[in-house]
């Protein structure tokens, strides 16, 4: 498994950003310690840091900070709306499980 590819984000996650109109603020994806698999990502509006990766398109920014970056290698951030709400996932290939939660994983 290459721990070195960058994360892509999808034009649906991208069009979702701006119709919250979410500049000059970016999406932030990082991953913490904790949640019920060992790992859980956070995924909120911040504003980006010198040493985060950006990834951007139309104005729109994803950001993700250095500790993450390994933990994110080829995952795919996308948007999708469901019945039971609409949320940014992360298809991650580097989880070997996941909680129903959605945001919790284990490597």
């Amino acid at each position: 498994m290459d721990f070195n590819l960058p994360p892509k984000v999808t034009d649906r996650a991208f069009a979702r950003l701006a119709e919250i109109d979410a500049a000059p603020q970016a999406l932030r994806i990082a991953v913490e310690g904790g949640g019920c698999s060992g790992f859980q990502y956070e995924i909120k509006l911040d504003a980006p840091a010198d040493d985060d990766l950006v990834i951007e398109n139309a104005g729109q920014k994803v950001v993700v900070d250095a500790t993450s970056l390994p933990f994110l290698s080829n995952a795919v951030i996308d948007f999708t709306e469901e019945l039971i709400g609409a949320r940014f996932v992360i298809e991650n290939p580097n989880a070997t499980s996941s909680c129903g939660c959605g945001t919790s994983f284990a490597m």
